[in-house]
């Protein structure tokens, strides 16, 4: 536990949204504000502990908390969505439990705004990665990002637009939201050529395998036989031909 209490970064916005919380006499509001995140976030924690996850940092936001992960992008697509959706799964037993005890108009609010602003497509959020699971079965890994970093920008001018003339301070947060997908946009190459590479050196095992024609239709979860001139050729010796003559995309 001390390991990983000494992995949670405050950043500074939060720090200055308690004070000012606190400045205007709404400290119960931002009390059970931090309580809702810490249980939520403890969600995630739990369940990568389970799954044996490394955690990175833990990351307090102005209205949600954000735990990064030093993990295999092939790392199963069912772990993905169990340790996104614990935030949620956790918040809302909590809440169950302990809402006829707590006497405070907006702790209702409180709750629901936290799950409803986690759970929108956007990346990071829990939301972007429960869909990106979604999307990572449906299509391709390379088109699963794209679709991901559309989707994530289409809700980030859909809530500043909201949240614009309702709350400003929300505002700071889909700031750093738009920071972290446009970093995903620039990246996006470098992760997908990460996501060949690991299927290069590591001994990854799949019990799905998927026929196809070229490495831009690799799917997470499969293993993949490529047709190629009337030839069956195994992933491997794709990926070792692409890397041996560093046609790194």
């Amino acid at each position: 536990m001390k390991n990983i209490l000494n992995k949670i970064y405050v950043h500074p916005l939060s720090l200055i949204t308690i004070l000012i919380f606190i400045f205007i006499g709404e400290f119960r509001f931002i009390s059970y504000f931090m309580l809702l995140i810490f249980i939520h976030e403890l969600g995630h924690i739990i369940t990568s502990i389970y799954f044996k996850w490394d955690i990175d940092k833990i990351i307090i936001l102005p209205l949600g908390g954000l735990t990064k992960y030093n993990i295999k992008i092939n790392t199963p697509l069912k772990e993905e969505f169990l340790v996104a959706i614990s935030g949620v799964l956790y918040q809302m037993i909590f809440y169950t439990l302990i809402k006829n005890r707590i006497d405070y108009e907006y702790f209702n609010f409180i709750n629901y705004f936290i799950l409803i602003f986690n759970l929108l497509p956007i990346y990071p959020l829990d939301g972007s990665k429960i869909s990106n699971v979604i999307l990572n079965k449906l299509f391709s890994f390379k088109k699963s990002i794209n679709i991901s970093i559309i989707i994530s920008f289409i809700f980030i001018i859909i809530s500043t637009i909201v949240f614009i003339k309702i709350n400003k301070i929300v505002l700071v947060t889909i700031l750093f939201l738009f920071i972290e997908v446009n970093k995903l946009y620039k990246n996006r190459k470098y992760i997908f050529n990460k996501f060949l590479l690991e299927r290069y050196l590591e001994k990854l095992k799949f019990r799905k395998r998927k026929k196809i024609d070229n490495i831009y239709q690799m799917k997470k979860d499969y293993t993949h036989i490529f047709l190629l001139n009337k030839k069956y050729i195994t992933e491997k010796e794709i990926l070792k031909k692409m890397f041996d003559n560093k046609g790194i995309l």
